[in-house]
């Protein structure tokens, strides 16, 4: 019992220096514990947040750098296309003053799209990791024909009217390069975007969209002023008729392909594009033959023909479908479309210097409605929508003092609306 008391007699002691340096040193370890966890918790949530910032600020810096990439790939896209298509539209204008013979010219042409698939498989050996050969690569695309393959019925139904349609396109596009210049000519073209729409709204029954209802009619606005510009004469009529009717069958064409075939990968698009130029030259091959022996389109001896200026047409031409078809693999729709209409206002120079056209204000009102109207058709679905959120987000960066505001206010009341609380619970 007196170990016991003289145990419980120091605890007691407030006067003993050891007993109080050991209750000073407890309490001021226990604080420091308490202050070092505190801040080993501040340390490490401050760490969490910097890592995060760190991690989103990477994040932003990856995203904005993927952006840039692909808006200067869309640049060199938009140019690329601009120049094969405009290049393309005033070599072959040159071309029918020595070879007078757009069909010839159409059949050669066509027949460059059986490099489409071998083009395609050099670029999958360059960039695929699982390197396959030629006929595995031909197998797997053949498979959108479906589980049969490309058969002769498939042949005969779902690729054989596609590229009369390619046919009818490209040789209506040529015959209204022989009746008037290349700026009326690439201008009218653009109203197939128009047609596309309206085919795809009757036949597809895609959404309605009041903003491109504005749009075709605009481009057949354009298509009356530009036939009015000349004064309604028989050639200008015909050469008007002939591009607009080229137009339609574009359209036409890609509105089927989308209701028979569906959507196409990289690869399928390339093995169509390839079967079609083969086709061309296994099956039309006879009509250019026909055509030379009955003087519709005599060229005279084979050393006559400019095969430089035909070589230059089909090259251009078999460029700007690969840019048209593969480019959307680097840079956005948008922007590839944008290149085709960019070529209204590059053929107008060209003509400018080259030949006597007249640009009175009808012809510049109609080229400007119907690239308005291209550009218009060019507007996603949900534009307004998109319109909308970017007022809002303008409007909040604007007004930063309001929002400020509106937060200390709120801040306010919250701290008052606590005080009374407690002030209550307190008399209570």
């Amino acid at each position: 019992m007196k170990k016991h008391s003289a145990r419980v007699a120091p605890l007691s002691a407030c006067n003993s220096p050891v007993l109080t340096l050991t209750k000073v040193e407890g309490e001021d370890r226990t604080r420091e514990n308490v202050v070092g966890s505190t801040d080993a918790q501040s340390a490490s949530a401050a760490g969490g947040e910097s890592g995060t910032s760190r991690r989103r600020l990477h994040c932003c810096v990856r995203v904005t750098a993927v952006q840039v990439r692909k808006a200067l790939w869309g640049v060199a896209m938009v140019m690329c296309v601009c120049s094969s298509w405009a290049g393309s539209t005033q070599l072959a204008k040159l071309t029918f003053k020595q070879f007078d013979a757009p069909f010839t010219l159409t059949w050669f042409a066509t027949t460059w799209n059986c490099l489409f698939f071998p083009v395609y498989y050099v670029g999958h050996l360059c960039k695929s990791p699982e390197r396959q050969t030629p006929r595995q690569r031909l197998r797997e695309c053949c498979r959108f024909f479906g589980d049969e393959g490309l058969t002769p019925k498939v042949f005969f139904t779902k690729v054989a009217p596609f590229g009369l349609l390619w046919i009818l396109t490209n040789y209506l596009y040529l015959q209204a390069l022989r009746k008037i210049n290349t700026t009326d000519v690439s201008a009218l073209f653009c109203c197939n975007k128009a047609f596309v729409f309206l085919l795809s709204w009757i036949v597809l029954r895609d959404r309605f969209m009041g903003v491109r209802i504005v749009a075709a009619i605009l481009a057949i606005a354009g298509i009356v002023m530009m036939t009015y510009a000349d004064g309604f004469h028989s050639h200008s009529v015909i050469g008007i008729t002939l591009v607009v009717a080229s137009a339609s069958m574009s359209a036409l064409y890609k509105v089927l392909f989308k209701m028979v075939l569906g959507s196409a990968k990289f690869g399928e698009a390339a093995l169509f594009l390839s079967i079609v130029g083969s086709a061309n030259f296994v099956f039309i091959s006879f009509v250019p033959v026909i055509l030379y022996f009955t003087h519709v389109e005599y060229t005279g001896s084979p050393a006559d023909i400019p095969w430089a200026y035909l070589c230059g047409v089909a090259a251009l031409l078999f460029a700007f479908n690969i840019l048209v078809n593969f480019g959307i693999a680097i840079t956005y729709p948008t922007l590839i479309s944008l290149g085709i209409v960019l070529s209204v206002p590059v053929n107008a120079m060209v003509d400018l210097y080259t030949c006597d056209i007249n640009f009175n204000t009808v012809r510049l009102i109609a080229v400007f409605i119907i690239c308005l109207g291209f550009l218009m058709l060019l507007l996603p679905e949900d534009w307004d929508q998109c319109i909308i959120r970017l007022t809002t987000k303008l409007r909040k960066r604007d007004d930063p003092a309001e929002v400020a505001g509106e937060t200390g206010a709120n801040a306010g009341l919250n701290w008052r609306g606590r005080g009374r609380t407690s002030l209550s619970t307190y008399a209570r």
